[in-house]
């Protein structure tokens, strides 16, 4: 089982349906948790999916519409709940949002009474950018085209160095004196000076990418540029493209066209209007223009495909 997955606790935009809540997703990656847009009944969800609020790392939330952010109130609460009963407290939760909707944050993170031990941070996103620092991952936002302001969610670890086993053979190192190269850069041996170049190589770490409620535009392709995995809406068919259009969102193909343009290996379709119950009509759509589409349903388990 990878330790690199998404967990979706929603997939309905704007209302949930008998069969489909509201948007909502958990990035799992090695031991950081990201919950992306906590839409109303998040708690519960998390709960059917066997995902523990408690071990949160982050919270990304791209706007302030209801779909995207009613669930905060019960994370936060849940998280309160779950730090009194914790020997050692929990850690710091940073939560992202849109600098110009404070208001909002603040009306969420206090909807109601209770004994805040919850240690939320937050963290308002003011400006396109790097914003944050996950674990060793690095959060950067870029702002969207939607009816308010939005910001997607990309996320990459640092690039990683891979050894070539046989140049390793060819130049005698090996045990410990891999670690010493790695670490300090070159190293003497019986064969003479080796530098670690000349037997291995630096390679981009793994990505993931988060975009939701925008038109097709140039950050959210920039978002999405080569990750391994790109969670995007596809909140209509291309036979409601004008509508799409009107309210600012995006169609199965365009999340396909935008996946296959910046060179996202899996793409992931999300957020989806009640109109269509079926979700085999958007992998149609969508399967026509990428490889690898994955149409979401609630309390799927989706893993970020391995290199």
């Amino acid at each position: 089982m990878s330790n690199r997955q998404v967990v979706v606790l929603g997939t309905a935009s704007q209302a949930p349906t008998r069969h489909r809540a509201h948007n909502g997703f958990v990035l799992r990656w090695d031991n950081q948790m990201i919950m992306f847009d906590p839409g109303e009944g998040t708690q519960r969800q998390a709960i059917l999916a066997g995902t523990s609020i408690a071990r949160l790392s982050a919270v990304c939330i791209t706007h302030f519409h209801g779909d995207h952010c009613l669930g905060l109130p019960g994370v936060i609460q849940r998280r309160a709940l779950d730090a009194r009963s914790s020997t050692n407290g929990l850690p710091d939760l940073p939560v992202y949002f849109p600098a110009d909707g404070e208001q909002y944050f603040q009306r969420l993170r206090s909807a109601t009474e209770f004994h805040d031990t919850s240690r939320v941070v937050p963290n308002p996103v003011v400006t396109d950018g790097v914003v944050g620092q996950i674990g060793d991952l690095q959060l950067t936002a870029r702002a969207l085209t939607h009816r308010t302001t939005t910001y997607g969610y990309r996320l990459d670890e640092p690039e990683k160095r891979r050894f070539d086993v046989a140049e390793l053979e060819r130049a005698g190192v090996s045990g410990p004196a891999v670690g010493r190269l790695a670490a300090e850069g070159s190293i003497i041996t019986e064969r003479g000076r080796i530098d670690v170049d000349s037997v291995s190589e630096l390679v981009p770490g793994q990505s993931m990418a988060f975009v939701m409620d925008t038109v097709p535009c140039q950050a959210a392709i920039d978002l999405a540029r080569n990750v391994d995995l790109l969670v995007c809406e596809s909140t209509y068919l291309e036979s409601e493209a004008k509508l799409a259009q009107d309210y600012f969102h995006m169609t199965a193909a365009q999340a396909a066209e935008l996946a296959h343009s910046a060179g996202a290996r899996r793409l992931v379709l999300g957020h989806f209007s009640a109109r269509y119950p079926d979700n085999s009509v958007f992998a149609a759509e969508a399967g026509e223009r990428h490889p690898d589409v994955v149409v979401a349903s609630d309390l799927d388990v989706i893993d970020v495909p391995s290199r």
